[in-house]
């Protein structure tokens, strides 16, 4: 099953060259993926609940057609990658104009955390049954050994380098 989404492009969502700015980008499918939980019945209050709340870890973002002010688009919402506990998940969101136009692919990895102690868990089944109907024969199962592949690894520095 794939969910979608639609926005109206505002002035306020463009950069400089008059398309949708990159962080708009980001905007849309994280409204996207909140509108999916609301309708999936795990939205910021169900969350709160139950105390726990999705993280994003990676995201990356191709683009192939400029989006403009006032046109409308379309973003869907499938999950090509999870755990099978669903701790862990990779969304997919492919924004569209409303005649099928492809004109960007985002991935975004994430992994649900319990609130109070700030570590990745595994969410209740509500949210497990939710997810599972996202999913399409080629999701893969993904692991803790999936973050060790993304392409960015944290390195510290000496603070005294920045004077």
């Amino acid at each position: 099953m794939i969910f979608y989404h639609k926005f109206e492009v505002r002035w306020s969502d463009l950069d400089a060259n008059k398309h949708l700015a990159n962080s708009s980008y980001v905007q849309y499918c994280a409204q996207s993926r909140m509108a999916f939980m609301t309708k999936e019945k795990m939205g910021v209050t169900q969350l709160s609940r139950w105390g726990i709340g999705p993280v994003i870890m990676h995201e990356r973002y191709s683009f192939f057609k400029e989006i403009y002010a006032d046109q409308t688009v379309i973003v869907s919402l499938e999950i090509d990658g999870c755990s099978e506990d669903s701790s862990i998940y990779r969304f997919v969101h492919k924004f569209y104009t409303p005649d099928g136009v492809h004109c960007a692919t985002a991935e975004a990895t994430g992994v649900w955390i319990d609130m109070m102690l700030r570590k990745m868990t595994t969410p209740p089944d509500d949210v497990v049954e939710a997810m599972n109907k996202y999913k399409s024969p080629e999701t893969i199962v993904m692991s803790r050994e999936d973050f060790k592949k993304l392409p960015f690894r944290p390195d510290n520095v000496d603070p005294a380098e920045f004077n």
